[in-house]
């Protein structure tokens, strides 16, 4: 232990002998070099913030209403390119009771641009989704429902609560700030590896030194995962008006071919698009003419004739 620590001393002695050398020998090449560690730090240290929430359905172990942050965090790294797995984390499920509603929530974070670059495509604001999904069955050995959809806030629950889940911390803030001191001291000197992961669970570690025991951990989903082809059935879309002609609802009739149960059809509704998916086969995705309310929207499913409706009222 003594050796050790006599070893970490000398490096980091050299440590800064060596930036006082490039200090007086380059000091242009030591301030770019500062500049470069702060900003690092900075994104380091930066918290996570909520992107938007989901409302689905836990199915096993225990039947369950789930809600998932999807948040977006400077500390995931981001893809190498558009072929290559996209990193996320997940934070420990929580169990909420309110009155007489118990529910569970999951934050789940991505980089920053990755969500940004799904907010102008909803095929690939789908995909992160389902990634995020299967992720959690997978990690927590949950059985979720195929359906969700986008509420109207962006966070369930509080956004400390949230960050503090995301980031694993469960102390003040000034010892928050201790620790990560502590930490991006030996980060820099050990090559970005960290010794004791339960000191601070957030930090990246090399894959070989990753514990299945950490609290949240950096998993890699490939992006091609829920790429399948599949056909775009045949469908009629109507807006439905009242004897005075003010439209009241859009109805959506798709042909299914096939399709003998409802519980095949994966839909998800926004206001101002809609996306069936069913058994890897049909995929349909609509922009609606008209803002419609998704909390009110119903659909059925009529097995004779293997069509879907979907009535969504207007806003």
């Amino acid at each position: 232990m003594e050796s050790s620590s006599k070893g970490l001393l000398t490096q980091v002695t050299q440590f800064w002998n060596l930036l006082d050398d490039l200090a007086e020998s380059n000091p242009e090449s030591y301030q770019k070099f500062i500049q470069q560690q702060l900003k690092e730090g900075k994104e380091l240290c930066a918290a996570p913030e909520p992107q938007l929430c989901l409302q689905t359905r836990i199915l096993k172990p225990k039947e369950k209403l789930l809600f998932i942050n999807l948040c977006q965090w400077k500390r995931i790294p981001a893809p190498e390119s558009a072929t290559h797995p996209v990193p996320l984390s997940i934070g420990r499920p929580e169990d909420i009771s309110e009155t007489s509603d118990v529910y569970t929530v999951i934050n789940v974070a991505y980089h920053p641009d990755v969500l940004q670059a799904a907010e102008k495509d909803q095929l690939k604001k789908d995909q992160l989704i389902r990634m995020a999904m299967k992720c959690i069955e997978e990690q927590l050995q949950f059985t979720l429902s195929n359906c969700y959809y986008i509420t109207k806030f962006r966070i369930k629950g509080s956004i400390q609560r949230m960050k503090q889940n995301l980031m694993g911390v469960q102390t003040n803030p000034t010892d928050l700030r201790e620790k990560m001191k502590k930490e991006l001291t030996l980060e820099k000197i050990r090559s970005s590896t960290v010794s004791n992961s339960d000191q601070f669970p957030q930090l990246l570690l090399p894959k070989d030194q990753v514990s299945s025991k950490t609290a949240c951990l950096i998993e890699e989903i490939s992006s091609t995962e829920t790429e399948v082809e599949m056909k775009r059935p045949a469908y009629e879309l109507k807006i439905v008006a009242d004897q005075n002609e003010k439209p009241l609802k859009i109805e959506l009739k798709v042909e299914l071919p096939g399709i003998n149960s409802v519980s095949l059809c994966d839909l998800s509704v926004s206001e101002d698009d809609i996306l069936i998916e069913v058994s890897e086969k049909y995929r349909l995705h609509l922009n609606l003419p008209e803002s419609v309310d998704t909390e009110m929207t119903t659909a059925k499913f009529i097995k004779e004739k293997a069509t879907l409706i979907v009535t969504m009222p207007l806003l």
